[in-house]
């Protein structure tokens, strides 16, 4: 069931874990129950599945042909067969997950610009889904220093989507790392979307920053069951049941 179909009451309850004070002091919850996940690397919410196989593609042709935009990108967002252990320190307990990688191969006008290998795993019973880390490469295949992982140079997990705590003005961190600080406001909620790949209700909007690029925001949003629609001018084209990455064709 969608988290706009709960009670308010049950949502300001499950809002908690998202509702607490930052250690940073910036009002953005850094802070989360890990201790009470049990984690697998499938399932998720209505607004992030990590189904094997699945794929978003989004682009933004619309923006190029209105003569807005000066170089067609392109998104692939493809939920991999893999995954990957990830070990890191809990209020004094090691804590071993198992995390699903999706990748994010992105190009502009046919160039890859940068692909990234992203660790995700829900958390059971509240579904939501935490980031552990990603590995990021450029379009020759060289690592770049956006890399992060929790267990790693004082890394901790982050929260990448929220079920039952998704709740207007939430703010939370995705990313806690020395070099990776990404953060997360819900700023809006229960909008129609159309994007090329249809109409949607009951969307939502994100709104991320970080304070390691002062002033710079992007706006995402996401509706229930498919995912997200809209990447600042990317807009969901298509969605794929049983996709292979791009990077795996670039192999062949």
């Amino acid at each position: 069931m969608s988290a706009f179909h709960r009670p308010l009451v049950l949502l300001l309850a499950a809002a908690a874990p998202l509702a607490g004070a930052s250690a940073n002091g910036d009002g953005f919850t850094d802070q989360f129950p890990i201790a009470a996940c049990d984690f697998e690397s499938t399932g998720a919410n209505a607004f992030f599945k990590l189904i094997p196989n699945r794929q978003l593609y989004l682009s933004n042709v619309r923006c190029v042909q209105a003569g807005e935009c000066d170089e067609l990108g392109e998104l692939w967002i493809t939920v991999l067969p893999e995954t990957r252990e990830i070990r890191f320190n809990h209020n004094g307990k090691r804590i071993s997950v198992r995390a699903r990688v999706v990748e994010e191969y992105e190009t502009a006008d046919g160039e890859v610009e940068e692909i990234s290998r992203n660790y995700f795993a829900s958390c059971k019973p509240m579904n939501d889904v935490y980031y552990f880390g990603e590995d990021v490469f450029d379009g020759d295949g060289k690592k770049l220093p956006d890399a992060w992982l929790a267990g790693r140079s004082g890394a901790r997990p982050g929260i990448i989507m929220p079920d039952r705590a998704f709740l207007l003005g939430s703010r939370y961190y995705q990313e806690i790392a020395p070099n990776a600080q990404d953060r997360a406001e819900h700023t809006s909620m229960g909008f129609e979307v159309e994007v090329p790949a249809g109409v949607f209700q009951n969307c939502v909007e994100i709104i991320e920053t970080s304070p390691l690029e002062p002033g710079h925001e992007s706006p995402k949003t996401y509706c229930p069951h498919i995912g997200m629609v809209r990447d600042g001018d990317l807009e969901l084209i298509a969605v794929y049941s049983n996709a292979e990455s791009p990077s795996a064709e670039d192999d062949d």
